[in-house]
């Protein structure tokens, strides 16, 4: 489903980074349909540039990636739009609409999509029951949690049925107890059959999911496991 075929990024000098930033060197990993993959490393590893790479928002500067049959660094960026409608990405500051509610803020996933509004009126009230917030579709995001945003901004990401998630550190603001509410839907939505990318330096979430495992650091893979283990 996905490939990294030795991919290289390296991010110019700008107002932000006075230098030249190698991001990733020369990295290459496969990730099948229904996987469950964590991408662990420090602040900094490659992680979020992974992301940015999967769905077309930056290219390599060497290498190829492959998902779903589209070569993603060959694509246009007018034509880009066919592969993000198979991915769905969660951050971890949220992205909410302040000024629309629970139920709009996951209706404006489809509406751009081009989506008719009786489908709309049937399909988010499913995505929100998925992700427990069905009696909470009224309220705007200023009147939810932390944890509770954050499931606004998942249940956003799948309402149209991706067949990829990608969450970007989506716990990095969330207290404990958020946490692992968040880690556990994650899971649940893997188990429906979404291919699930979790970008995460959270030792204690890697070494409890007990799932695969690619460890990065300093943009270069120092470990790919099965059942892999915080070894950064």
């Amino acid at each position: 489903m996905i490939k990294f075929d030795n991919v290289s990024k390296i991010y110019s000098p700008n107002h932000l980074r006075p230098e030249e930033t190698v991001a990733l060197k020369d990295i290459s990993f496969g990730i099948e349909q229904g996987e469950f993959v964590v991408i662990a490393g420090r602040s900094g590893a490659g992680k979020t540039t992974i992301a940015r790479l999967i769905i077309g928002e930056i290219k390599p500067e060497q290498g190829k990636i492959f998902f779903d049959n589209f070569e993603v660094n060959l694509v246009k960026s007018k034509n880009l739009s066919a592969i993000r409608q198979k991915i769905g990405v969660v951050f971890q500051d949220y992205k909410l609409l302040c000024q629309k509610t629970v139920f709009e803020n996951v209706a404006y996933a489809l509406e751009v999509l081009g989506i008719d509004e009786g489908r709309i009126k049937e399909e988010v009230p499913k995505v929100l029951k998925i992700v427990s917030l069905d009696g909470h579709a009224n309220h705007f995001p200023s009147e939810l949690s932390g944890g509770e945003q954050q499931r606004v901004a998942i249940a956003r990401a799948i309402v149209h049925r991706p067949k990829l998630l990608i969450a970007d550190e989506p716990t990095g603001n969330l207290d404990p107890y958020n946490t692992w509410d968040i880690v556990k839907l994650l899971q649940k939505i893997n188990e429906f059959g979404t291919t699930v990318i979790l970008a995460t330096h959270d030792q204690d979430i890697i070494n409890h999911l007990e799932k695969r495992v690619i460890s990065l650091d300093k943009g270069k893979i120092v470990g790919d496991h099965k059942k892999g283990k915080y070894i950064i």
